[in-house]
């Protein structure tokens, strides 16, 4: 492990404390990993959701990663917990904005957090792609991409939440290499979002490869990823299931760190923790009742890879 800084991992992150938290019903279709909850158990689920947040933003600062937490009071934007979806930012000064498939998602978007970041971080444009929702195209952020920063390649499952238009649209003003591919799960349904499947770190990757449907599109993936001599990690689907590609690698105080769910680090073997451990510390947080809605940590946090601005001095 070492202490300097990568351009994959960032180091501060922005995070939404749901007030309301619940299960959404407008994606249930197409997220295998969602879990329907009973309206008999919505306020418990509530009280636990904000508490899981809650921790886990006290381990991330205690790790040295910094937070911004904003608070969702309202009930209209049952994902709010998953800000990742609806904006990215980039080296450069870059924002982007992203088209997104549900209404009760496209609610998600709230300019006071574009705010902070003009405020806070250097900030040259902001490219708005949501008036591409009028044309049913959708692109859901970092849900539906997984962004290798260093090689500059766009990992994306294609699915109704990752139109290839606006893709090419978003590759094309961000300087980004496209490798699109099918994926599927155990049960033949389409991944809803890439980075269910697959997480990129500095020196690792890990994926479920074998849910990639085209053999030579898999090795393809395989080996665009090990072009810098990075560690790769198969994961089953089991694994999968249990939200082991749903993390991502962060700066904090005394190097670079895996945020990752218990419950994913659980799911891994001895031989995988080894690899990860040789890379990054790992800080495994409990979200149990986050990840009922289909997400888990990864989807959580919106990575900042904007320049700060330098502290004024009073």
């Amino acid at each position: 492990m070492t202490r300097r800084f990568s351009a994959q991992a960032p180091a501060a992150v922005v995070m939404v404390r749901p007030h309301a938290f619940r299960s959404n019903p407008d994606t249930l279709s197409d997220n295998a990993f969602q879990q329907h909850a009973s309206a008999a158990v919505a306020s418990d689920i509530s009280v636990k959701a904000f508490a899981e947040v809650g921790a886990m933003v006290s381990q991330l600062q205690d790790a040295g990663v910094t937070v911004h937490v904003f608070e969702d009071t309202g009930t209209h934007a049952p994902d709010s917990v998953f800000p990742n979806n609806w904006f990215s930012t980039h080296a450069g000064g870059h924002i982007a904005i992203y088209p997104m498939a549900m209404p009760s998602q496209q609610r998600e978007r709230r300019w006071d957090v574009i705010d902070l970041l003009k405020q806070h971080y250097r900030v040259q444009d902001v490219i708005d792609y949501s008036g591409l929702e009028q044309d049913r195209v959708y692109l859901e952020g970092t849900g539906a991409m997984v962004l290798d920063h260093i090689d500059r390649v766009a990992y994306v499952a294609r699915s109704n939440r990752a139109d290839p238009l606006a893709l090419e649209r978003f590759c094309t003003h961000f300087n980004f290499e496209p490798m699109l591919f099918d994926a599927v799960d155990a049960n033949g349904q389409a991944v809803y979002h890439t980075n269910v499947l697959m997480c990129i770190g500095t020196g690792f990757a890990m994926a479920g490869f074998a849910m990639i449907s085209d053999a030579q599109r898999r090795q393809d993936v395989r080996e665009r990823l090990m072009e810098d001599g990075r560690s790769l990690i198969e994961l089953t689907h089991a694994q999968v299931g249990e939200f082991a590609g749903n993390a991502l690698e962060l700066q904090g105080t005394n190097g670079r760190l895996l945020a990752i769910s218990s419950r994913a680090l659980r799911a891994l073997g001895a031989d995988q923790v080894r690899v990860l451990e040789s890379h990054v510390q790992l800080l495994p947080l409990d979200v149990p009742t986050i990840e009922l809605a289909g997400g888990s940590v990864r989807c959580m946090l919106a990575g900042i890879h904007l320049k700060p601005r330098p502290t004024q001095r009073a």
